[in-house]
């Protein structure tokens, strides 16, 4: 099959909607699929990481128009009558079998616009807040259902929701089992903090300040990975040199979910990343960075597989309770026995066998998956 990809990212968007579209991307890959990306030139894109993982990309010009209908429309560079312009000639002759749209500024007007004879669209989303046309729409939320969407879709349309369909890379999986086993020993020393590929705001560097005011254990040691594209790296590598601690930055990394496996403790954002540290079953301290992250995040929060930390007001003591509640073995071991309940690794593959499903070219049905 063949299948075309639109999605973004920007220094505004962030990285996790590509992420995600490379990880369906190359399980498609390894079953011999191959994947077409459509992505715009925003500042902050990832055009360059796309290519150099061998997939074709067309590269959009930012447009001159927007649209306003939409909550998130400015993400888009363009009106959606601009983008569809754009990309209907570029489906049309390269005839996919599917179109993955990924992106909260393009709704069903989009969709129906461009859509090749022939073609199966499946959308991935997040917010249940448009209507879309397509054969599959994937909501990989803790919470979420096929309700949640019921007026937004067509009749026969296929919902995968919860994060039991979640898009994570095979190395979550692979490290799975070692990353439970030693969640055993109930020790806190490494902490892994992580706030997103871009983290446009610096949060970083807030919770580094912040630590510093707090009484941690002797050999804590916390490792901070930050995107390629991400703007405030230098800054925080210079602020990590004036810890007390010893603290790791590290940036671009290809094998994050070693490091994930390496933690006793995270420090993470909201967003996609949520369910690859329940996949390993880390603990975490969760920050809620964007509005979107708020609902699957409270939803985390009240499975007890993280603990929701407000980013704003005195953070300093609020990091100094979350420690001290976290420097508790039996907490720790709490936490984690949650979070690996939420997801285990293998959403992708599930996504997979709807596709071929819906494609006709498997004989079994995909149903919903109903987070409570």
């Amino acid at each position: 099959m063949r299948i075309a990809i639109r999605a973004d990212a920007s220094l505004q968007i962030g990285t996790g909607h590509i992420m995600r579209c490379l990880t369906l991307a190359r399980a498609l890959r390894e079953r011999g699929h191959d994947c077409l990306f459509i992505s715009r030139e925003h500042p902050g894109n990832l055009l360059k990481l796309i290519s150099e993982d061998g997939f074709a990309v067309h590269a959009l010009p930012v447009g001159n128009e927007l649209d306003s209908e939409l909550a998130h429309a400015q993400w888009l560079g363009a009106s959606q009558a601009e983008d569809a312009l754009s990309c209907k000639g570029l489906l049309v002759s390269w005839s996919p079998d599917w179109l993955v749209v990924d992106h909260y500024a393009l709704d069903y007007r989009w969709e129906v616009s461009v859509r090749p004879v022939g073609c199966r669209v499946l959308v991935i989303d997040d917010l249940a807040d448009r209507q879309h046309s397509c054969e599959l729409l994937l909501d990989q939320n803790l919470g979420r259902s096929h309700l949640d969407y019921q007026d937004l879709l067509p009749q026969d349309c296929t919902v995968l929701a919860g994060p039991h369909y979640a898009l994570l890379r095979a190395e979550f999986a692979a490290v799975r089992a070692d990353s439970l086993a030693r969640r055993e020993e109930g020790l806190l020393s490494r902490v892994l903090i992580a706030l997103g590929g871009v983290d446009q705001h610096n949060y970083t560097s807030k919770i580094l300040k912040a630590l510093q005011g707090c009484k941690l254990a002797d050999g804590i040691r916390f490792t901070v990975v930050l995107g390629a594209t991400a703007p405030h790296f230098q800054s925080v590598r210079e602020l990590a040199k004036q810890c007390p601690w010893p603290v790791e930055v590290l940036s671009g990394i290809n094998n994050m979910a070693q490091y994930m496996a390496a933690a006793d403790l995270a420090i993470g954002a909201g967003g996609a990343t949520s369910w690859e540290r329940c996949c390993l079953g880390v603990p975490t301290l969760l920050l809620v960075l964007a509005e979107n992250q708020l609902p699957a995040s409270k939803q985390l929060a009240r499975s007890r597989a993280a603990l929701m930390i407000e980013a704003d007001g005195d953070l300093c003591a609020k990091l100094q309770r979350a420690f001290m509640l976290m420097s508790n073995s039996e907490a720790l071991r709490e936490h984690s026995s949650a979070a690996r309940r939420i997801t285990d690794g293998i959403g992708v593959e599930r996504v997979l066998d709807a596709m071929s499903s819906i494609s006709g070219s498997q004989l079994y049905s995909v149903g919903f998956c109903n987070e409570n």
